[in-house]
């Protein structure tokens, strides 16, 4: 008999413990689905890169491919605004992007600041250009990046959170573009070296302004470690000399592979 009572108390407190976890499983899943959800940034947001253009989205080559979409697809929010476009600075995002925003948003990811830093023209320059000018033009960008992005992304920042007072907002870095010490056609190892560190220091300025806002940054540099360019398995597109705006872009992988795991971990 008394085996049989306990026997009975276990499967009472599994079941119990079974269904509340159950019951948290449908919760978070219900809250999963109850978010609105606003995608910000620039290309590296959009999908350029990724093919697969909403061709409602013009110039700013919205894909089907990017993360913000993959995870929209997966999630299904109550509402969802792709508004991260090709080429989008800081302003461009003050502008024009900000407004689906509103005390009912829940989730927002943004990418920004790499075109203010004049991402394209760096690489331009160290594709085309001696080590000494690339390393002036990254010393150039890297000085920006000191005295001038931390103000512009201290404006965004307080527009989102003035918009969408409860949302939880992530803002995505940007990837280390190299591997380094690796034989590689293209590029000297200094010009490598020198905009690897730069991506880094872009990113720690981006991060620092985050956390100062109390968003949550998503270090995309730990899943794209191993798929850099020169790494015989990339995650990055090279320079594309038929589609230029593609270059330096992540590929398919590089939005499902290392991007949408950061934005899932953190949203």
């Amino acid at each position: 008999m008394r085996r049989s009572r306990i026997v009975v108390f276990v499967s009472s407190v599994l079941l119990a413990v079974g269904t509340a976890l159950t019951g948290a499983a449908a919760a978070q899943a219900a809250e999963t689905a109850a978010t609105s959800y606003v995608a910000l940034g620039d290309s590296y947001s959009s999908g350029v890169g990724t093919g697969s253009y909403i061709s409602s989205s013009g110039d700013c080559k919205r894909s089907t491919k990017a993360y913000p979409y993959l995870w929209a697809a997966a999630n299904s929010p109550s509402s969802f605004s792709f508004n991260a476009c090709s080429g989008a600075r800081t302003d461009d995002v003050l502008s024009g992007q900000l407004g689906s925003l509103n005390t009912g948003t829940g989730l927002v990811s943004i990418s920004v600041g790499g075109n203010d830093a004049g991402f394209a023209d760096v690489m331009t320059t160290c594709v085309l250009s001696s080590d000494s000018t690339c390393l002036d033009r990254i010393n150039t960008a890297r000085a920006y990046v000191d005295s001038t992005l931390p103000g512009k992304l201290d404006g965004v920042y307080s527009a989102i959170r003035t918009r969408a007072p409860s949302a939880r907002v992530v803002v995505l870095g940007y990837p280390r573009f190299y591997k380094l010490g690796t034989t590689c056609l293209g590029l000297s190892e200094t010009k490598r070296s020198a905009i690897n560190a730069a991506s880094d220091h872009l990113n720690s300025a981006i991060a620092t302004r985050a956390a100062a806002h109390g968003f949550v940054f998503g270090d995309v540099r730990t899943t794209f470690t191993g798929h850099e360019l020169c790494s015989g398995s990339a995650w990055l597109n090279s320079v594309n000399w038929l589609n230029i705006g593609e270059s330096y872009h992540p590929t398919v992988s590089g939005q499902s592979g290392g991007y949408l795991p950061v934005l899932n971990s953190n949203d």
